[in-house]
């Protein structure tokens, strides 16, 4: 390690290269290799593995940022958002699993209140064809489902020839 003056900014720090200490090396006489990213096929320089910034960000960290996102906008902490989304509460699956407020309160952030759903099954909790399969599958499974009379007027009442359609 060589202590000299900076020629730029006359700060006594390490040097670097021609009579400059590293920041004001990095300033003015650094310039990164341009190459052509493999993904986008732009011209820029290049990150790492051979993409640029952007795409290097898209493929590697992309989960880790909707995994942020999801957290941050259903108002969860970190360890419950791991604890809840380990597998589907429905069919086990543990490759992406969403988060889901069974009282569709975003406010309401208690253990009972949140289940993890795979895409399929939290998209046919939001779909009125498919909601009451699915409360019917969380029922079986023990969960303390709320009633909402909202939803009630799409019940018929059982009739003996109901099964003859």
């Amino acid at each position: 390690m060589v202590i000299k003056k900076c020629s730029n900014c006359s700060e006594e720090k390490e040097h670097h290269a021609k009579g400059l200490c590293y920041a004001c090396y990095k300033k003015l006489k650094w310039q990164p290799k341009i190459s052509s990213c493999k993904r986008c096929k732009r011209k820029m320089a290049l990150h790492a593995k051979g993409l640029c910034a952007g795409c290097y960000n898209y493929i590697f960290h992309l989960d880790k940022n909707k995994a942020y996102s999801q957290r941050k906008s259903n108002n969860v902490d970190l360890k419950t958002f791991r604890k809840v989304t380990k597998s589907c509460a429905i069919c086990d699956f543990d490759k992406i699993v969403d988060i889901h407020h069974i009282d569709a309160n975003k406010q309401n952030n208690s253990q009972k209140n949140l289940i993890g759903l795979c895409p399929n099954h939290h998209r046919m909790i939001h779909n009125f064809n498919f909601r009451n399969e699915i409360f019917q599958a969380l029922k079986e499974k023990g969960f303390d489902l709320p009633f909402d009379e909202k939803m009630a007027f799409h019940k018929t009442p059982q009739t003996p020839n109901s099964d003859n359609f």
